[in-house]
Parts: C-alpha cells; structure tokens; sequence
C-alpha cells in the first residue's frame, strides 16, 4: 500500500500566516503537522509516500527532504493550483498506479493514528474505506448519510447535514477510485471533489465502507483548531529539561525545556513546551504553550498559545492567551488600560499592544 499526504493548500483560514508560510508547516507541540501524518503513515506499515505540493513545495521539500529520517521514501507531486481532493487523486495516478492506497490530508492529526484503518482495508472487502467522526458542526465538513449500517450518500459541506458523522481526512481507495474521478465535473467550488467521486463508487454498486474514529481528531485548518490540537498534544508529553531554571523560578507540572535555554524570575505551568536556545525573564508561561526556538518572553504572561520562531513578546500587563504568534514577530506593550489580548501574529509582524 502507498500513501499520498495532500499538502498543497493555501490555507486561507489561518491568513496572514500562511501568506509567509505553509499550513502544513505550522507547529503543534514544536512539531509541524505534516510530521504527524507522516509518522501515522510509516508506524502503519506504509512508507512509499507521494506528498502533492503547490506554491509552497519549496518550503515543504525542504522540511521533508527524501524521508529519511522516518523510514519513508517520499515523491513530490506538484499540482498547479487547489483544485479539490479528488484533483490531486487524478494528478497522483502515475505514482499511485493500480496499488491500494491512504491519502492524508496534510492538515488533519488523528491521535491514535491510522493503523487500525489500514489493517482493516488490507483484509479486503471494500473497494474503498472512508472515516468519520461525529462532531457539533457537521456542515463544515463532508458528511455521511447511513441506512443502517450501509454508506448511502455522501455530500460536501451540506447546509442540512444528513447527519452528524463529518468525514475525517483520511481515505483509503482501490484503483476503481481513478475511473470514479474520471466521471466528475468541477463543483460549484470549481474543485474535483472526492465526497462526488465516493458517491460514484456508492452508485456503481462497490463497496465503500465506513469506520467511525473513536480518538481525538483535529483538522488543523481553523485557528481554534490548531490551538486545540496544540492542547492536546501537550497533554500527551513526558516531561525533559535539557535546561534548568534559575533558583527564583519554578516548572510545574510537566514540561519540556530544550537545549540552551534561560528561565530567569519566571513560572512554567505545564503541560508547555520550550524549545531550544529561549529566554524567559520575568514571565508567566502555560498551561497549553508551545515556544519554538529561540523565543523571547519577558515580562509578560503567556498561556494557551502557539509561538514561533524568533518571536518576542515582551512587557504587557495584560495576558497573551488563545494566540498563535508568528516566526520573528514581536508583541509588546505600550500605555495603556490593561486588557487580555487575542491575536493571530504572521512572521515578521511588530504590534504594539495598549496597557
């Protein structure tokens, strides 16, 4: 079986960000969310990976690179611009050939990963395999109507949801799926969806069968989302210092603290992760934080927030929470009446925040 990671999108929904960076890219628990579906796909027995790339194919084949490092081979599959799921199906025939296979998307993170899945498609009985979960808002998401135990009907982000089971982005085909996609039009979205090229299995009589995932599942896509994501991931962490704190300061509860890295008259409340070669000077951080490399905070509260690289935050009165801070952006605090801030920071960005 071969595997096929979707990560060419353009992530509109987490703008400005990914005008300046891949969405795929963006770190849950210092660990971008292409790597986690990268090692579900190897720990599963798959290691032969196509990855569709688009206008960030630079930046991700050279986060990438040929695989190595987890086991896999991996195949770059450029696709010229987003054109739906059941597009990059199309685009990826001469890599996929006539072998089974799972397609990622390059945005979702499954917690206990897709094992179970792809040892239940290898023991056959269906032509294609499609996951779901139910969630609260089924109409953002591709959704499935059931009679019984039987897929009947699947549609793309309907306004009346026949159900509550949303479809995960993960999918696991036969080569009938090629002949399927052959039959699409362009939806209204001017995309080649693959909810359309199911429903033609469904017609035609083949087996589409459904599994219902039990775990955590998060498409990363949305802001909420990834900090949710973020949360949970901490919360799975062994705690590590590779770094101690200073005698004034304090970790609690458990937390990760990377090489190189000074906590100075600062708190640490896990679950939090601390990447390499940071500096936390009269700070309060956690719980649900994740700072990458070379982070700056001082004098200032930070919790339940995504930091990227290089970014500084520094001097505010009021909380930093429920935020994703870009690579080399800087927060910090100007007069002013103290307020909790919520923000999404793109790489590079300076904001000045009232106190």
């Amino acid at each position: 079986m071969k595997g096929l990671i979707l990560s060419g999108g353009s992530g509109t929904r987490l703008r400005p960000l990914t005008y300046t960076s891949a969405k795929q890219l963006i770190p849950v628990a210092n660990k971008p969310v292409l790597f986690y579906g990268i090692e579900h796909l190897v720990a599963a027995g798959v290691s032969d990976i196509g990855i569709v790339v688009g206008d960030t194919a630079a930046e991700i084949e050279a986060a990438v690179g040929d695989g190595g490092r987890w086991g896999a081979s991996v195949t770059y599959i450029p696709q010229d611009a987003p054109r739906g799921l059941a597009h990059a199906v199309k685009i990826s025939r001469d890599y996929l050939g006539d072998e089974p296979f799972i397609m990622y998307l390059g945005d979702n993170i499954l917690r206990d990963g897709v094992q179970a899945f792809v040892d239940a498609f290898a023991a056959g009985g269906a032509n294609a395999q499609i996951l779901a979960a139910r969630v609260p808002e089924p109409q953002r998401f591709g959704v499935i109507a059931l009679d019984g135990d039987r897929v009947v009907r699947v549609v793309e982000k309907p306004a009346v949801p026949p159900s509550d089971l949303a479809l995960v982005g993960v999918y696991l085909f036969d080569h009938n799926v090629f002949a399927a996609i052959e039959t699409l039009s362009l939806s209204a979205r001017g995309e080649l969806e693959i909810t359309e090229a199911i429903q033609v299995l469904i017609d035609r009589g083949l087996a589409v069968r459904w599994q219902q995932v039990s775990g955590w599942w998060k498409d990363t896509g949305h802001l909420d989302d990834l900090l949710e994501a973020n949360r949970v991931v901490l919360g799975t962490l062994e705690p590590r210092r590779e770094s101690e704190p200073d005698a004034d300061s304090r970790i609690e509860g458990n937390v990760v603290v990377g090489r190189g890295t000074t906590i100075a008259h600062s708190v640490v409340r896990g679950p939090a992760i601390i990447g390499d070669g940071c500096r936390l000077d009269h700070a309060d951080v956690g719980p649900f934080t994740s700072l990458a490399d070379g982070v700056v905070i001082e004098d200032a509260t930070v919790e339940h927030c995504i930091v990227l690289q290089g970014a500084r935050i520094e001097h505010l009165t009021g909380r930093l929470e429920a935020s994703l801070v870009g690579r080399q952006a800087r927060v910090y605090g100007v007069a002013a009446e103290p307020r909790a801030h919520h923000l999404m920071i793109g790489d590079r960005s300076s904001v000045g925040i009232g106190e």
